[in-house]
């Protein structure tokens, strides 16, 4: 467990673009008490989520701060910032942290509720959406970049056998929901978008009562018997008009990007061939995949095809890209059970990638474009990376460019950064 921090004006190696002015967000887990290791899962620490702010050529700012839950806020000495809701999960959301509306949140999956962080990551407390998101909320919504909305599924076991999809608009109010039945309490969590569909992945990781009543944090299981497939819904279609497709069974955390290909649909994804069947408290179930998947909803069949077999997760594209045709993605190098120390970059017009290896373990790379009306791939991969000689992290800027080149500058924190999960880069307002 690591305090909560307040450092400003960080030492800086090379030169920082002055095109950045925002703040880099990041999110993971930090167990604000001593968890059972028998029982505690890599998913399931209280949230903290870390910032670090760039304007004019300086970084001014770290800070870290817990997402106060009413739990987190109990053992904190401090009064909640909220009551109980019955039929509601609370909890501090550790997954990502996103922005919409000008409004910042910690989200998380698995039916608990986005919390709202002001600029300087203080906890504004539990969102419902301005009273319109119905429960909880999913740990990887899509935003759409040409209207702004953000696309979701979510899922929680209490729901029963369903997801939920909704639409987020630029006004940051929920203004479509649909409830889809799916084959039973399946974790979806991740999904994609395209210019015409949401893709739903119903896949044989299910809710667990025994794992539950074990005291697993992430009670989630293999199951050998459940039927995998992948759903498109139209983005203002119901449930009814989803359109499933069976794939051999597997599960996917994360998936690049996908988007329409006459009259198909194309994702590009990382697979497992099983996960949480015999290794219960983290996600170490064997070798990942990096696949691209071609969904015939005329045939009702998925087309898989290997694109690399190294090791990698944490897959991100530019998010300018989301829904279309995308030429680069970018990964993190995975090692064994744990994140690696390489950093990679794909082409998926020339199939080539480049690997940049670094002097510890890697965060998720995000990319940054350098101007708003740059090319795909014209601007910044950041990421962090821990320092094992300074038992500290650093926010490395590389440019996408010069992938492999020294990079453009490299931020320097004074603390370690634990390993995480997802973040993003927050322009300020203009």
């Amino acid at each position: 467990m690591m305090s909560e921090e307040t450092i400003t004006n960080l030492q800086v190696t090379g030169s920082l673009p002055l095109s950045l002015n925002g703040r880099y967000l990041r999110n993971g887990p930090n167990p604000i008490s001593n968890p059972d290791p028998s029982t505690y899962h890599w998913f399931g620490g209280e949230g903290m989520v870390h910032g670090i702010r760039l304007e004019g050529g300086r970084a001014t700012w770290y800070r870290n701060r817990w997402v106060r839950s009413i739990d987190v806020a109990r053992v904190l000495g401090e009064e909640p910032l909220s009551a109980p809701i019955e039929g509601v999960m609370d909890y501090a959301a550790n997954t990502n942290v996103i922005s919409q509306a000008g409004r910042t949140y910690a989200i998380i999956e698995g039916g608990a509720r986005p919390y709202e962080l002001d600029y300087e990551l203080n906890t504004i407390g539990p969102s419902d959406f301005q009273g319109t998101l119905p429960v909880g909320y999913t740990a990887h919504p899509k935003r759409d970049p040409q209207s702004g909305e953000l696309h979701a599924v979510s899922y929680y076991w209490g729901w029963g056998n369903q997801v939920q999809y909704t639409v987020v608009g630029v006004d940051g109010r929920v203004r479509k929901v649909v409830d889809i039945p799916i084959g039973g309490m399946s974790a979806a969590h991740d999904m994609s978008l395209t210019k015409s569909y949401a893709v739903i992945y119903d896949l044989p990781v299910v809710f667990s009562g025994e794992a539950l009543m074990e005291g697993f944090n992430y009670p989630y299981r293999w199951s050998n018997d459940y039927r995998s497939r992948v759903g498109l819904l139209p983005l203002e279609g119901e449930a009814d008009d989803v359109v499933w497709c069976d794939v051999d069974p597997c599960y996917v955390f994360h998936t690049f990007n996908a988007f329409d290909d006459e009259g198909t649909v194309v994702v590009d994804l990382i697979r497992y061939t099983k996960m949480f069947d015999t290794h219960l408290n983290g996600p170490d179930e064997g070798p990942q995949h990096f696949e691209r998947w071609r969904i015939d909803p005329a045939l009702g069949k998925v087309k898989r095809e290997t694109l690399d077999d190294v090791a990698q997760e944490f897959p991100r594209v530019d998010d300018r890209v989301v829904g279309r045709r995308h030429r680069f993605g970018y990964t993190a190098g995975w090692a064994e059970t744990e994140m690696g120390t390489t950093l990679m970059k794909h082409d998926f017009a020339a199939g080539t990638s480049e690997t940049r290896q670094l002097h510890g373990g890697v965060g998720e790379a995000v990319f940054v474009p350098e101007e708003a009306t740059s090319e795909e791939d014209e601007g910044y991969v950041l990421s962090l990376v821990f320092d094992p000689e300074r038992g500290a992290s650093d926010l490395f800027v590389i440019a996408s460019q010069d992938f492999t080149g020294d990079p453009v500058a490299v931020v320097h924190l004074p603390v370690r950064v634990p390993y995480g999960f997802h973040g993003n880069w927050v322009p300020d307002p203009e």
